[in-house]
């Protein structure tokens, strides 16, 4: 069975061989010097293209910095060495190169004002709180990248492979919330690169696994022995954090709802009043209401949500003229 979806996968014209495929991922082999410095001349600047498009709020720029960047080879480096057992400093690369893009987006921060609004940066706002379907892209799109290396006739699949998997984006993220002192925020995008690396390995490891790539080392039982036991812990440490964020990004779904109804009901009695949105931050409720008139008791709004959101969230009520008054805990 295991000899036919080999066959169907990657068939034997098109295979490449293992030598082949680590003289593509193993950035000290052959002529080492020359891609090392290829390697840290694109990813330098692939750092640079990605902080400046995310800080400039451009899909477009972001998109090329993905394309260029090489993170990705020294990461399926890393599943190709927990195949064949062989050491091929991968690790090293991809936590040096992790170093420089952070870096790189600390430095960026730094021409920042002191006001800026992180979350109103799509680029920044999307890959601070990512969830279980990021984790489904990502794998899927290890196993894409991890195939197309191993096979001769569709490599032209790569950049796309590149687009799909977010590597270097997030980690400019990361530096850019990092100089902002936004710590929760940086965590965040730090989930979502680890989330996307552990996705690829995993990814490679499966198909180097039953591509037979690490039997030539460890014979066939054993190799995939080691790549079930790999798959499986790199499975637990993506998919935990990740459905975590996921159930607590529904919970804050619901509860926004169920505040916003709630408010909508407490200001209903105020005429041509309403309730325009309800956001959430740092554990707080920001209700934004339009009105002419006088807001109801802000207690009232208080005691409506004791028992429909959790104790120890605040609230507090922006009106339209800007006023923002806080309303108080929930449950004190």
């Amino acid at each position: 069975m295991m000899d036919g979806l080999r066959a169907r996968v990657l068939p034997e014209a098109q295979r490449r061989t293992l030598a082949e495929l680590a003289e593509d991922l193993d950035l000290t082999s052959g002529d080492s010097a020359s891609k090392i410095s290829a390697f840290w001349t694109m990813l330098t600047l692939s750092a640079v293209i990605a902080t400046a498009g995310v800080l400039s709020d451009s899909t477009a720029t972001v998109i090329g910095a993905m394309i260029i960047a090489p993170l990705s080879t020294p990461i399926m480096g890393i599943a190709l060495g927990i195949v064949n057992r062989q050491r091929r400093g991968a690790t090293r690369f991809v936590l040096l190169g992790v170093l420089l893009v952070v870096g790189t987006g600390v430095l960026f921060s730094a021409a920042l004002p002191g006001s800026y609004d992180l979350l109103g940066n799509s680029q920044i706002a999307s890959r601070t709180s990512p969830g279980l379907l990021d984790v489904v892209a990502a794998v899927a799109t290890g196993f894409a990248g991890a195939v197309a290396l191993a096979r001769r006739d569709v490599a032209a699949v790569l950049p796309g492979v590149a687009i799909a998997i977010s590597l270097v984006p997030p980690l400019a993220v990361v530096g850019v919330c990092l100089g902002q002192g936004a710590g929760w925020l940086a965590v965040g995008a730090l989930l979502l690169f680890l989330s996307n690396l552990l996705a690829l390995v995993l990814a490679g490891t499966v198909v180097y696994a039953v591509l037979g790539y690490g039997l030539v080392v460890t014979g066939p039982d054993r190799a995939r022995r080691r790549a079930r036991v790999t798959v499986s812990v790199l499975f637990l440490v993506v998919v935990l954090p990740l459905l975590a964020n996921t159930v607590s990004t529904y919970l804050i779904s619901v509860w926004t709802a169920r505040v916003q109804t709630i408010a909508s009901t407490w200001i209903s009695n105020v005429p041509d009043a309403s309730v325009t949105s309800v956001d959430t931050r740092s554990r707080t409720f920001y209700v934004r209401v339009r009105t002419t008139g006088e807001l109801p008791p802000l207690t009232d709004l208080l005691e409506e949500l004791d028992g429909q959101v959790p104790d120890g969230l605040r609230v507090v009520v922006d009106s339209r003229v800007g006023q923002q008054l806080d309303v108080g805990t929930v449950g004190q």
